[in-house]
């Protein structure tokens, strides 16, 4: 097992504006701190958290835990949905013919993302507010906007530890001007002799004040590099509840299931709100095949959902499970994510 101590960053660091950090290509992905973990089935590369060097310096998503490439059987799962970053960008844009990300928003692979910060209806501009995984922020003015990045003020105390089919990463955050603290570990595990992955979580509250957030998992799916289409299935265990129907000539909804009615192309974009669901934790569940490519996997969470919604544009494929998180002082509170990756018969 190695360990990595990512180090203690104070108030110093404002100097390092990392939120408007300008981000590479994709295709340079190995220039940067990663690990590799492997079961003999399943081989999965994850960018390391690093306030210096790191791919991901940004705001939005948390900092750990982000597998950019995982391979099982020949198929890779996860690869970029962008051409490049851009830190004028907002969110993202389609620009000429490429696919340009703003910094908050270039990860890909199954990525965390806490949404609602903590601290900032109570700070003033220029007080502090929290991301949680990702740090202390510089808070602006208005409202909060997720893709927009803030000044990193201090990303905590990071430890990584990486065994041959494990990588564990801890948080430690404090910060006084909010009352705010935690104790935040993910466990990314590749589970033996199984073409699995579980994405293990516990956010310990060590501060005077209820953390009240939610969370999901963006899982950007890529299978074999192949875009939106009629080749893909997208179904949940419930019969989708649709209040507004697409008429984008893009998606329809069959009960249970997302049709993509055509191969997607240029700037085509579409949305779904996947409502209907129940309390039951059996319906916080994903699957997603495709029948060309002959792969698919299956994503579970263990806890109930409070929202889910699925984006899709050419080039990948996305859903977002919410979770609601209400942490007392002293109290700790765990969520594990399940991804099973298999084969289909190609070519249906």
């Amino acid at each position: 097992m190695r360990i990595f101590q990512m180090g203690v960053f104070g108030r110093s660091a404002a100097a390092l504006l990392l939120g408007v950090f300008i981000g590479p290509t994709p295709g340079h992905a190995t220039d940067y701190p990663q690990a590799q973990i492997s079961n003999g089935q399943i081989t999965a590369k994850i960018y390391l958290p690093d306030a210096t060097d790191g791919f991901y310096r940004s705001t939005r998503f948390d900092w750990s835990g982000a597998v950019y490439s995982l391979q099982y059987k020949r198929h890779n799962f996860y690869s970029a949905w962008f051409d490049k970053i851009d830190p004028t960008v907002i969110n993202w844009v389609h620009q000429g013919g490429e696919i340009v990300a703003g910094p908050c928003s270039g990860l890909w692979g199954p990525v965390d993302e806490f949404e609602i910060p903590l601290g900032w209806n109570d700070s003033q501009p220029g007080g502090t507010f929290i991301k949680i995984g990702v740090g202390v922020l510089r808070r602006g003015d208005g409202n909060y906007n997720r893709y927009q990045p803030y000044e990193v003020l201090d990303p905590g105390k990071r430890t990584v530890k990486t065994a041959k089919d494990t990588i564990e990463f801890t948080q430690e955050l404090t910060d006084p001007a909010t009352g705010y603290a935690y104790l935040y570990r993910k466990v990314v595990r590749l589970e033996p002799g199984k073409p699995e992955m579980s994405i293990d979580h516990s956010l310990k509250n060590t501060g005077k004040r209820a953390i009240v957030s939610n969370v999901y998992n963006h899982n950007f799916v890529v299978i074999d590099r192949r875009g939106p289409g009629p080749d893909y299935a997208f179904k949940v265990p419930y019969e989708i509840r649709v209040t507004q129907p697409a008429n984008n000539g893009l998606t329809e909804v069959h009960g249970n299931q997302v049709v993509f009615l055509k191969p997607y192309s240029g700037q085509d974009q579409a949305s779904v709100v996947l409502q209907g669901f129940s309390a039951d934790l059996k319906d916080n569940e994903i699957v997603i095949e495709n029948q060309k490519a002959g792969a698919g996997l299956k994503i579970t969470g263990d806890r109930p959902l409070t929202r889910s919604f699925a984006w899709t544009i050419r080039t990948v494929l996305a859903v977002e499970p919410y979770i609601a998180i209400n942490i007392e002082p002293g109290a700790e509170f765990t969520w594990k994510n399940q991804l099973d990756y298999y084969t289909l018969p190609a070519g249906k």
